[in-house]
């Protein structure tokens, strides 16, 4: 009886050995494919050699928060042909449109800082101008320069997108969601919308984050809301804490093979930032609450230089603004 059961018992063990074995070649299969998938996403980020980016501080250490320069860019060239392109006027090259520094307070909060892009600075080699300028003529290099050395805020990091980017991304979550009081409209940017609980696609969504010259409908009349290039660095943050809400969301976990290259065909980034820092950050980020995204502007008025331009420059405010920022704390 022995010797007929042990075969049985043999290949009884045997066919667990070849489960066993199967399903750790699997599981190897599956890392290895992960592993090749995010390669092959960050492969499609583009990316800044180092040596082009030599102002960036050296990365921080200890307790040092993390500052990431975001620039958004008026590139027109690359505008979808479905899109109205008659509100965006025959502007050749890129200039940088929308900019930003960000950070996160681990556990605590994410901190944007806008900087209006009129800000009066002096520019290494080229005299007095707006900040926005410094990128016009030295690149995203000269711009972390620029931006260290004028607010005393240390920059790690820098990533890039432009308009069409921005709308790509937004298309891929699904819209971002925005409530309004009354319809809104902007003639000179093409934004319009009704009342209420509103989902913008990603071409409203530029149109809205673009928006300078914002009207509201109150008793039946259009109404500016005035505020200008400021209001303006209001409007982009509530796009970038929607556009957080959607990452956030059950949706884009389940979205995540999909969202991934879109966002990576989209933005330019230092090569320091690779994407298990992204990854790292983006984890740290999601525990928290749309409630604990910080936003604030630059403090600045308006004043004119010598060379006759239209600049804004930091109020007194702007100071203990600046410093909350790069401590982590609260703004005041």
């Amino acid at each position: 009886m022995s010797r007929t059961s042990s075969p049985t018992r043999r290949r009884r063990w045997s066919r667990l050995q070849r489960f066993v074995v199967g399903l750790l070649a699997v599981a190897v299969v599956a890392v290895f494919a992960a592993a090749g998938y995010l390669w092959w996403t960050e492969r499609r980020i583009e990316r800044i050699p180092s040596t082009d980016l030599a102002a960036l501080a050296p990365l921080p250490g200890g307790d040092e928060l993390t500052n990431v320069l975001v620039v958004g860019t008026d590139d027109r060239s690359t505008l979808p042909e479905d899109w109205d392109l008659g509100y965006y006027g025959r502007f050749s090259g890129r200039r940088a449109d929308v900019i930003m520094v960000a950070h996160l307070v681990p556990g605590e909060r994410i901190q944007l800082l806008s900087i209006p892009r009129d800000l009066k600075v002096s520019i290494p080699g080229h005299g007095t101008n707006r900040i926005n300028a410094a990128y016009v003529v030295g690149g995203p290099d000269l711009l972390i320069e620029v931006v260290q050395a004028e607010l005393g805020i240390p920059i790690h990091h820098y990533v890039e997108v432009d308009f069409a980017g921005v709308g790509a991304i937004v298309d891929a979550l699904g819209g971002v969601t925005l409530e309004f009081d009354t319809p809104a409209r902007d003639p000179k940017s093409g934004f319009r919308t009704d009342g209420g609980m509103v989902t913008l696609d990603g071409e409203q969504a530029v149109a809205y984050a673009r928006s300078r010259h914002l009207e509201v409908l109150v008793d039946g009349e259009w109404r500016s809301t005035r505020g200008g290039d400021i209001a303006r660095t209001g409007r982009q943050r509530e796009i970038l804490v929607a556009l957080f809400e959607r990452l956030a969301s059950p949706k884009a976990a389940i979205d995540v093979a999909t969202l991934l290259p879109t966002i990576a065909d989209q933005i330019t980034a230092d090569e320091r930032l690779t994407l298990a820092v992204m990854a790292d950050l983006a984890a740290q980020a999601l525990r928290l609450r749309p409630d604990d995204v910080e936003g604030a502007t630059l403090p600045v008025r308006n004043t004119r230089g010598g060379d006759g331009r239209a600049y804004v420059e930091p109020t007194d405010e702007a100071a203990a603004v600046v410093d909350a920022f790069v401590a982590g704390e609260p703004y005041p």
